[in-house]
């Protein structure tokens, strides 16, 4: 998708490419600002000479116009998300306990997995299954 977005541009021109410029910038800049564990590096590699190519293509002040309004909307996107997390505990206690109890959980089992890989004679006990009931609240 990022070869065909960057010959799209191409092709296009740097006249008629400029009101596309956000659409084409969003999936560029959400593989560059990615944190994933198994992040292809390939990929962020290919978002970033096509991001060169555009910034040379429309020029450096619309290109950062419409960079740091993509940048902007992120941020934004990312603050809602946290504003709603934050109101999804208030409002739902029961929810908010269960992704806990469920983080926490998954904590755990990390940690026994670290602990394996650094001494292999040692082996972590583990529950059989994940299933809701082990999620549930014990009053």
């Amino acid at each position: 998708i990022f070869k065909f977005l960057g010959a799209i541009s191409v092709d296009l021109g740097q006249d008629r490419i400029k009101p596309y410029l956000p659409t084409i910038l969003t999936p560029l800049y959400r593989e560059l600002n990615s944190t994933y564990a198994e992040q292809d590096p390939t990929l962020k590699n290919l978002s970033q000479e096509i991001i060169e190519l555009l910034k040379k293509l429309v020029g450096l002040e619309a290109f950062s116009l419409a960079f740091s309004s993509v940048q902007k909307q992120a941020n934004q996107k990312r603050a809602m998300r946290k504003k709603q997390r934050a109101l999804q505990t208030v409002a739902n206690p029961d929810i908010a306990a269960r992704r806990k109890l469920k983080r926490h959980k998954n904590k755990a089992e990390t940690r026994k997995r670290k602990i394996e890989s650094l001494r292999p004679m040692y082996k972590a006990k583990r529950h059989r299954s994940h299933a809701l009931k082990d999620l549930a609240m014990v009053e």
